[in-house]
């Protein structure tokens, strides 16, 4: 099944139109044509099952023929990653957190964080690329980048955990999860979390978590986080 994405779509109405750049795609590059079957989310855990009514690469027009509702996930998985040097590493964290299954993603500038401007317009595309290619209904949320200290003054329900490589006394974060129980985990820059912020997490109730016994790079450390919160939740 291949898995097309509108935020627009809903189950109030008979049929459809696409946006002149996903009509093009449909139809100039996947040659669909009148009477082919087309598979939409919405990204709020909707799956539309829908036939084109009009092949047009401007204005291609299907009408739904059935809809299902899928099951929230009863855990919310909140990663606060801080931005890699480099782009792409931070994008490969997107796309597999995508596929493995996270529900909300915030980027925190950090002070060790080399890169501290971070534009979300791509990351969003990657975002939404991800879902469809893993046939996910639930577009993961992805929040605008704001500063460790002012995120961890936030409330957040569930357990709160900061993952970090300090030597100090540290649980396992694989021990300490809880199934079917909301989850926020820091995840810091190449340079690691200062000692400054760390106390500020533990000041804020987060409780330090080790991923393993190796140190793991700051997308890498979030994928496997992001694995095991899902696992313990299957």
């Amino acid at each position: 099944m291949q898995l097309f994405y509108s935020p627009t779509i809903n189950s109030t109405e008979t049929s459809f139109v696409f946006d002149k750049e996903e009509s093009k795609h449909i139809i100039k590059v996947l040659r669909k044509k009148e009477n082919d079957i087309l598979h939409v989310t919405n990204g709020l855990g909707f799956l539309f099952t829908t036939k084109i009514k009009l092949a047009s690469d401007s204005k291609c027009t299907v009408e739904i023929v059935s809809f299902e509702q899928q099951e929230q996930p009863k855990f919310n998985l909140h990663l606060a990653v801080a931005p890699t040097k480099m782009n792409e590493r931070y994008e490969w964290f997107l796309e597999k957190a995508t596929e493995i299954g996270i529900q909300e993603i915030t980027p925190i500038i950090c002070e060790h964080s080399e890169r501290k401007i971070v534009k979300t317009d791509r990351f969003i595309k990657i975002v939404e690329s991800a879902m469809k290619q893993s046939l996910h209904c639930f577009l993961p949320k992805l929040n605008e980048p704001i500063s460790f200290k002012e995120f961890v003054k936030k409330d957040f329900s569930g357990q709160k955990f900061i993952a970090h490589c300090e030597e100090t006394n540290k649980k396992s974060l694989k021990n300490e999860l809880k199934s079917n129980a909301d989850c926020t985990i820091l995840i810091g820059p190449e340079g690691d979390f200062s000692v400054k912020e760390i106390q500020l997490a533990l000041d804020a109730n987060y409780i330090p978590v080790s991923l393993g016994s190796t140190r793991l790079r700051t997308e890498t450390a979030a994928v496997v986080a992001c694995h095991s919160v899902v696992f313990t939740n299957e």
